[in-house]
């Protein structure tokens, strides 16, 4: 009989870490308002200040210049999304001059009672330049190939939207 905590065969692509610290220092900690402020360092040398959101822990003990876990997922997906679809574009001989995102998540209670990140839509202005823009249907299949090529949006239950900014 199988295992059932068995992993279920994959091919390991690359492998990516983050480096989080949180350090006390001299607050107390067991009255519960100790600051959430920490590190995020990731291998390139990069290193974001991160916070539980003041939206689940009052400041003092949040710290609304850091970015939550919340934010930082919103912009995984649209990053992702991104990226996918300048790729696509690209070789799809599109030109794109810019690409703007006004992302947005929506913290909510799950099927299952539980607080979850239910929905990303994702709102981007797309300028293309170049002689060769893509048709509205041109820009639909590519939103589509590039979310269904994205790592991160392949990795939740979220659900990502993509709005039409002709469309709003």
């Amino acid at each position: 009989m199988d295992d059932p905590r068995a992993q279920p065969d994959l091919t390991l692509m690359s492998r990516h870490t983050a480096n989080v610290v949180w350090q006390r220092g001299d607050q107390p900690f067991t009255d519960l308002r100790y600051s959430r402020r920490h590190a995020w360092r990731f291998d390139g040398g990069a290193e974001v200040a991160a916070s539980s959101s003041p939206h689940s822990v009052p400041v003092p003990m949040s710290d609304p210049q850091g970015v939550d876990p919340e934010e930082a997922f919103v912009a995984s997906v649209s990053s992702c999304h991104m990226l996918w679809f300048l790729l696509i574009a690209a070789k799809r001989g599109h030109r794109i001059d810019e690409y703007v995102d006004d992302a947005e998540g929506f913290l909510e209670q799950d099927a299952e009672g539980r607080m979850s990140m239910t929905r990303v839509v994702l709102r981007p202005r797309i300028a293309f330049g170049g002689e060769h823009a893509p048709s509205s249907a041109d820009v639909a299949a590519i939103h589509d190939a590039a979310h269904h090529a994205c790592y991160i949006a392949n990795s939740v239950k979220t659900v990502v939207s993509i709005e039409d900014p002709l469309r709003r």
